[in-house]
């Protein structure tokens, strides 16, 4: 099994991405919601809610490594992109560095 190639994209600095705010940055063509957590971490996940309806996810409330959708009340796991329990789904998530100020995300 080989390993997959990630060519990290620069979205912008960290100043850009406001504490517990969802943005949106396009990638390859796809949109992706990026989250930056009260303890300045970031995280980024595909733009889409895995609820049946759909929907974005920026729009969301993050909390700790949490993301809350206000829309269907799905709590969903960041750093893997699980939605918990009793909930089901799963969404794509990117790596995310932060070097001297500028932020990368793998795609």
């Amino acid at each position: 099994m080989g390993t997959q190639q990630v060519t990290m994209h620069y979205v912008g600095t960290l100043e850009l991405f406001l504490k517990q705010i969802g943005r949106v940055v396009e990638l390859n063509g796809e949109e992706v919601a990026v989250f930056r957590d009260s303890g300045d971490r970031l995280y980024a996940v595909e733009n889409r809610n895995p609820h049946p309806k759909g929907g974005p996810l920026a729009e969301g409330i993050v909390s700790g490594h949490y993301l809350y959708d206000p829309l269907y009340d799905w709590k969903i796991d960041l750093t893997t992109g699980l939605v918990q329990a009793p909930d089901t789904g799963q969404v794509k998530v990117y790596p995310v560095k932060v070097e001297d100020g500028s932020v990368w995300i793998g795609a």
